[in-house]
C-alpha cells in the first residue's frame, strides 16, 4: 500500500499561490514549527510594519515576497495594488513572521490581529497556542480590546472541553510564569462559539466587537 505524504506550505492568492514548502525529509521541528523555506527563483524578507527597516534573522515582522509569482494587479483597483506591492515588486503579505538562517519560515498571525498593549507588541497566535495546552481548554481566540490606559487589552474568548468548568482565574493563575506578564490575558471570556464567515474563518473583528460590549467597555450599537 502505498501512503501519500501532504507537504506543509504557505502562501497566498496573490503569490500564485505557493511561496514556501517543506520537505518530506525535514526534522519534527520544521515540520511542526515552520511553513517550509522559500522556494527557488522566489525572494523573502521580513520588515518592521511601520519603519520598513529589514529585520535581522529571527525577529519577528511582515513577510514580503518578490519575484515571478507575484501577482500583477487587482483588477481595475489601482489604489488597492499599491498598497500591497511595492514599486519594486515587494508584495505585502499582511503576515507575521520570522525567517532562520536556512529561509525556513515561521508564522505568527497577522497584522491586523496584532495587540499593542501600552507600546508592547502582542501576537494572539502565541497566546493562543499556549492556551491550548490547558487541559479544560477545547479552543481559544485572543483579541484586543479597548482601554483607556494602555490602548489595548488582551482578552481570551475561550471555548471549554465538554463538560468542564473553568473560572478566569483559573486560566491567568496557568498563565503566570509560562508567559510574559502582559500576554497574560486580563480578560477571560467563556464562549460557546464563535462568530464565522461562510468558509469557517473566525471574524475577529466581530469577536472583539462583542468582546468589548460584553465587558461593557463600548456601548451596545
Amino acid at each position: 500500500m502505498v501512503r501519500s505524504v501532504k507537504p506543509i506550505v504557505y502562501g497566498t492568492t496573490e503569490n500564485s499561490p505557493v511561496t514556501f514548502c517543506a520537505f518530506p525529509t525535514d526534522n519534527l521541528e520544521r515540520k511542526s514549527e515552520t511553513v517550509g523555506c522559500i522556494l527557488d527563483h522566489l525572494e523573502a524578507k521580513v520588515v518592521n510594519p511601520t519603519t520598513g527597516q529589514v529585520m535581522p534573522l529571527g525577529e519577528t515582522g511582515e513577510i514580503m515576497i518578490r519575484g515571478y509569482c507575484v501577482m500583477l494587479e487587482y483588477w481595475g483597483d489601482q489604489a488597492k495594488t499599491d498598497e500591497c506591492i511595492s514599486k519594486d515588486g515587494w508584495y505585502k503579505t499582511g503576515d507575521i513572521g520570522s525567517l532562520d538562517a536556512f529561509s525556513y519560515c515561521k508564522i505568527e498571525g497577522r497584522i491586523k490581529d496584532l495587540i499593542i498593549r501600552g507600546g508592547e507588541n502582542v501576537y494572539p497566535a502565541e497566546i493562543e497556542q499556549f492556551l491550548h495546552t490547558h487541559p479544560k481548554v477545547k479552543e481559544a481566540q485572543v483579541v484586543g480590546v479597548e482601554d483607556s490606559r494602555l490602548g489595548e487589552e488582551v482578552c481570551a474568548c475561550i471555548k471549554l472541553a465538554d463538560g468542564e468548568d473553568c473560572t478566569a482565574e483559573e486560566i491567568k493563575a496557568y498563565c503566570k510564569g509560562q508567559i510574559a506578564h502582559f500576554k497574560i490575558p486580563r480578560y477571560v471570556l467563556f464562549v460557546t462559539s464563535y462568530p464565522l464567515t461562510i468558509t469557517g474563518k473566525i471574524q475577529k473583528h466581530l469577536l472583539r466587537e462583542k468582546a468589548e460590549q460584553q465587558l461593557r467597555l463600548k456601548k451596545d450599537k
